[in-house]
């Protein structure tokens, strides 16, 4: 029987671009694991306060390369603020975010715009810019980041994102944000976030307002995304069946007003088989859309 061996990734395989962990089978046929390595994106006790009012208490987590977290919970519980954090779009009031080691808080504004230019940023609404084309907008980071590209070769890589989210370059090309639909408009978004090719993606409730079949499409892309460009994903949604689809593991968390003083906010760590275990009633409710005690919660607040 071949024996486990605990190997480094550059026998093989690509370190940078798989989940650390990962068991595989070598060219000897011997069945192998990944070396464990340092996590893409650490979050150590991180707190975001807003005035009076806590948003985040106390998260530790870490993402490692090649997987995708999804972070699910009710609205107001923090998540889209999470996702900031990440990016250092939102500054932790204590705590740290570490990026490949190091501390987004401590980076000089040069340095924290290198930094981002490693993530890509999927917004809820898509966030083009209304007055550019299509392809200028899929085109902007190029044209920001890697002003020594030529015009053809960014128009090349503009034209091969495009067709990977199933949109016809020869069709979008010269349109403005307002001339194409909802969902044409998430994927060209989702174009733009893997034009500097990311080795973590963020995506900030990306199926909200689509139909089933094109919240399915957007799956497709996020798994697409983790699977062929190798990229770690963060993906802050309500949509449970995104999230069991396309994560490989599942973050919940819980309104910092409604926990005891003791209690952590992060509720679930775990996969998708796990969390349809998961004995907490909180989350039992919130995975199967069941309202509970919420309703008189709700009314003992007013």
């Amino acid at each position: 029987m071949a024996s486990n061996q605990e190997v480094d990734a550059t026998i093989g395989l690509d370190s940078s671009r798989t989940i650390e962990g990962s068991v595989f089978i070598g060219p000897d046929g011997v069945k192998k694991v990944l070396r464990r390595r340092p996590p893409l994106l650490e979050i150590n006790s991180l707190n975001v306060i807003f005035g009076e009012n806590q948003v985040l208490r106390d998260i530790t987590l870490k993402i490692r390369r090649g997987e995708t977290v999804a972070i699910i919970g009710e609205s107001g519980c923090g998540k889209t603020v999470l996702l900031k954090t990440m990016i250092g779009l939102v500054a932790p009031t204590s705590g740290e975010v570490l990026f490949k080691g190091e501390n987004l808080a401590t980076l000089s504004d040069k340095e924290l715009t290198e930094a981002r230019s490693h993530y890509g940023f999927v917004f809820q609404m898509a966030a083009l810019f209304d007055s550019m084309t299509i392809a200028e907008n899929v085109s902007f980071p190029l044209r920001q980041h890697h002003k020594e590209m030529k015009r053809r070769e960014v128009s090349e890589r503009v034209e091969r994102l495009l067709e990977e989210v199933g949109l016809n370059p020869s069709v979008v090309w010269n349109k403005t944000p307002s001339e194409i639909s909802g969902g044409m408009r998430k994927r060209v978004g989702f174009a733009r976030a893997l034009a500097m090719d990311p080795e973590i993606m963020l995506y900030d409730e990306p199926t909200t307002g689509l139909d089933p079949i094109m919240s399915d499409v957007v799956n497709e892309l996020m798994i697409n995304a983790r699977d062929r460009h190798h990229v770690a994903g963060v993906l802050v949604t309500h949509d449970m069946k995104s999230a069991v689809k396309v994560a490989n593991r599942l973050v919940m968390l819980y309104p910092h007003a409604l926990l005891k003083p003791d209690e952590p906010q992060m509720i679930f760590d775990g996969t998708a088989d796990e969390i349809w275990r998961c004995e907490d009633k909180r989350v039992a409710q919130f995975i199967r859309g069941e309202a509970g005690d919420r309703i008189r919660d709700m009314s003992m607040d007013d």
